[in-house]
């Protein structure tokens, strides 16, 4: 399966945004008058349906945040504003996983996770993945969406869905060996997590026909040294995968790599906008995506302002898909920048260097104050047999990039955490 949806995945920029604007009529004239969130958010802002008639008057709509949202659920508890419909029409509950604040409440209709799950199956159709094959998901169903709708989307792709939920990463290796499993799905930091178990075990991936591991959650897979050692790891080409809770899965990697990862544009506008001044990033510039979703009429959000750094590429991908494309996958995040000895330092940037020793199976990055001077610290634990000097390798890498040296400590093995879903590793005490 080379695409899911051929006649919108290849269409021409001019149809494909005729095509966005009459979904965003319509959902806007659905909204104005069911759901009391958006309602008041328009009235105010003396905007209409009829007022957008291009893509350009998005702008005359007013930015949705995350803040904005939490806020409303919590004087409208418990469920909000923000849904269309009456609380019987949802089928569906997830929360965000509650990182960055307090959990926001998500809620679906049949027709939305419906949605959700075509969303995916344009993931997974991008990875290549079809009825042949074996999806095992390697993740505890919570209320976190994580992969819930990755099952929605085996199952229009029809694919053979492996659940892997109630077992330890042992356990998980076996089934995926049992059962044959072609296809992964769970985090990055997750799937490097089980070959950290499979090679202490004595467990031999080859024997797992591992085709593609898709991942989410977290940015790892579109960081080159993240990507690379998952690839060797599985023997199996890794892809990316971008979205959220309150958003939809949005965007996914194609077979073209490095090709960035692409947005279902059928589903989703995007703006990628200069957060100093909200007016569109300069062709070629980073800037923050703010997104609409389309198919979500239940629980949607309009100008929803990510947090999330991208880069739009223009150019034509080789798999033939006219959705545009995010140069490295989502780069990171807004909030997420901290300076440290005058230095702007991403994780996302950090992780690509720690990435690249192979002796290094985890890692945390402790940012501080010491003296009235920011200060980071990387600890690190090593592979069995590792050499110790790695450590000062290690920081001279980093201090050679960032261009200052960072305090890089080895610890005892297992004394970091390990993630099956997001992972927490990058952390910014402000007090002294």
């Amino acid at each position: 399966m080379r695409y899911f949806d051929e006649a919108t995945e290849t269409l021409a920029r001019e149809l494909l945004a005729a095509l966005q604007i009459g979904k965003l009529r319509a959902m806007m004239t659905e909204l104005a008058g069911k759901n009391r969130f958006y309602g008041a958010k328009w009235r105010a802002a003396q905007v209409a349906p009829a007022d957008i008639r291009s893509l350009d008057d998005l702008r005359r709509l007013p930015f949705t945040t995350k803040s904005e949202l939490a806020a409303d659920q919590l004087h409208n508890a418990p469920f909000g504003s923000n849904l269309t419909y009456p609380i019987e029409a949802y089928v569906r509950f997830h929360q965000t996983s509650g990182t960055t604040g307090v959990p926001l409440r998500v809620f679906d209709t049949h027709e939305s996770w419906d949605w959700w799950g075509r969303c995916w199956a344009h993931v997974l159709t991008g990875a290549g993945m079809g009825p042949s094959d074996r999806l095992f998901m390697a993740f505890a169903f919570g209320p976190f969406v994580g992969f819930w709708a990755a099952v929605e989307g085996a199952r229009k792709i029809g694919a053979l869905m492996i659940p892997g939920g109630g077992r330890d990463s042992a356990q998980r290796l076996e089934l995926m060996r049992d059962l044959g499993a072609t296809g992964l799905c769970c985090t990055p930091t997750y799937a490097l997590r089980l070959g950290e178990v499979a090679r202490e075990s004595g467990f031999d991936l080859r024997s797992v026909p591992m085709r593609a591991t898709i991942h989410a959650g977290e940015p790892g897979a579109s960081v080159p040294a993240t990507k690379q050692r998952i690839e060797q790891l599985w023997r199996a080409q890794c892809f990316d995968h971008a979205g959220a809770s309150e958003v939809g899965a949005h965007s996914f990697e194609c077979s073209a790599q490095p090709g960035g990862t692409h947005l279902i544009e059928s589903e989703f506008i995007a703006e990628v906008l200069d957060p100093a001044t909200d007016a569109p990033a300069a062709p070629g510039e980073r800037g923050e995506l703010v997104i609409t979703n389309l198919g979500r009429w239940g629980f949607p959000v309009v100008r929803y302002r990510t947090g999330d750094v991208v880069c739009v590429d223009h150019r034509a991908c080789d798999c033939g898909r006219g959705f545009l494309r995010f140069t490295g996958g989502i780069l990171g995040r807004a909030d997420d920048m901290v300076t440290v000895r005058g230095v702007n330092v991403f994780p996302a940037g950090v992780e690509n260097i720690v990435r690249n020793f192979a002796e290094i199976d985890e890692f945390r990055v402790t940012v501080h104050k010491f003296r009235e001077m920011e200060e980071m610290e990387v600890e690190i634990e090593l592979r069995f047999g590792a050499d110790a000097g790695i450590a000062r390798a290690l920081a001279d890498r980093l201090d050679m990039v960032l261009s200052f040296r960072p305090r890089v400590v080895v610890v005892e093995r297992d004394a970091l955490p390990r993630f099956e879903l997001k992972a927490r590793r990058f952390h910014v005490r402000r007090g002294s």
